[in-house]
């Protein structure tokens, strides 16, 4: 079954994740994704463990229902090339800082002329209209930027540290997925291109300042930044007598409950600082120890049993190895095993929605470097002579 994007079509101009993540969704969701690359290809290729060079874990994760045509772009005629890409295109999507497209004649104003219609979009690390706008950006340093490290010091770490995720590259890469979605429905109503702008600090600090700004919110300020219960040093798994477990105590019915069930009702009467979940939330500190203090009293096991007996939230805290086992993800189906054509069989995640029609799904398996550069040329309308000239001059390259 096609999917929602089908018959669009997408130039993909980039590399790392953010990019490639987004323009993943894309595919996965039914459009025609044509990855550009330089001729050493993405560096993501070279991410480790792999079984083949060029293959690595992280490009495998990022590239799937793509194909790749490698081009040195430096070079008029693989700009000539492009061009009859962009022809056929419904969005091209970039990820090299504006400074660098425009050097290489390939900006908005140029690419409208050639493509009115076409969806012009940019991810990058700031705003082009403020003094950060040539700075170069990655997720560490954005993740700086925006004072996720800050917060981790501030909630407990002996230091500041970096989320050990990609954390930044696969937010902006969400909201990358989602503004072309929004634009192609906009240019269906209105028929018309348009440029689009998505920074990486701009669009990380929603996500952080939506808690974070605190009492910053109020012009007098009411207080400082930051959320207390995220920055309450024992807001983290539970230990337990042989293990962890996560559990939310959060609403009056829920702090009820587990009082009585550890026996200490009194607290709700006889201490004001869990009387009411405003008194709570102003003594993070207090509420979140004293949990602690209890779960060390009983196991993992004991602890799930009765914390979703008397419907607390609760989840055991899973390793990667546990995910992989994990029963649920097992029962439907999310890790399915494909057969990747060079690199052998592959553990591969399902789009994580689920449609009644347009079903989105695993169609093309990440791609060889320049894997499809012919096919894809002789789309766009080059002749086969003029193809081996392409290739023959070292402007673009084939696997």
């Amino acid at each position: 079954m096609p999917g929602p994007l089908e018959g669009v079509r997408v130039i993909d101009l980039t590399t790392v994740v953010m990019g490639p993540y987004a323009t993943q969704i894309l595919g996965d969701l039914g459009a025609d994704v044509i990855k550009v690359e330089p001729l050493e290809g993405d560096v993501m290729r070279s991410a480790w463990p792999q079984r083949h060079a060029g293959m690595g874990h992280i490009f495998l994760n990022v590239n799937r229902n793509k194909r790749s045509i490698a081009l040195d772009l430096k070079q008029g005629a693989a700009r000539d090339a492009l061009l009859a890409l962009v022809r056929g295109a419904d969005v091209l999507v970039y990820n090299i800082r504006p400074q660098a497209m425009a050097r290489l004649q390939l900006g908005y104003d140029e690419l409208r002329t050639v493509n009115p219609r076409l969806l012009y979009v940019g991810a990058f690390g700031y705003s082009q209209r403020g003094p950060y706008a040539a700075r170069p950006a990655y997720d560490d340093l954005i993740q700086g930027a925006t004072g996720i490290p800050w917060l981790h010091q501030a909630a407990g770490n002996a230091s500041p540290r970096y989320t050990p995720l990609i954390t930044a590259d696969r937010t902006i890469g969400l909201q990358l997925a989602n503004a072309v979605t929004a634009a192609l429905f906009w240019r269906e109503r209105s028929g018309r291109g348009q440029r689009v702008d998505v920074p990486m600090f701009e669009g990380m600090l929603q996500v952080v300042l939506g808690e974070h700004l605190g009492g910053f919110t109020f012009d007098p300020p009411e207080g400082g930044p930051g959320y207390v219960r995220l920055l309450a040093r024992d807001r983290r798994p539970y230990a337990t007598r042989d293990g962890y477990v996560c559990a939310l105590i959060y609403n009056d019915k829920q702090w009820r409950a587990f009082l009585e069930l550890v026996g200490r009702g009194d607290l709700l009467k006889d201490d004001a600082r869990f009387a009411t979940h405003e008194a709570r939330a102003q003594n993070y500190d207090a509420a979140y120890a004293f949990v602690a203090d209890e779960m060390r009293k009983r196991s993992t096991e004991e602890w799930l049993a009765l914390l979703e007996e008397a419907d607390i939230p609760v989840q055991r805290m899973n390793s990667i190895d546990d995910i992989v086992r994990d029963p649920h993800l097992a029962a439907i189906g999310y890790f399915e095993t494909v057969e990747h054509p060079s690199e052998g069989r592959l553990r591969s995640m399902k789009v994580p929605s689920e449609w009644s029609e347009s079903t989105p799904g695993y169609r093309r398996h990440a791609p060889r470097l320049g894997e499809h550069t012919r096919e894809v040329l002789a789309e766009a309308g080059l002749g086969e002579a003029a193809i081996d000239a392409l290739l023959a001059s070292g402007a673009a390259r084939a696997a």
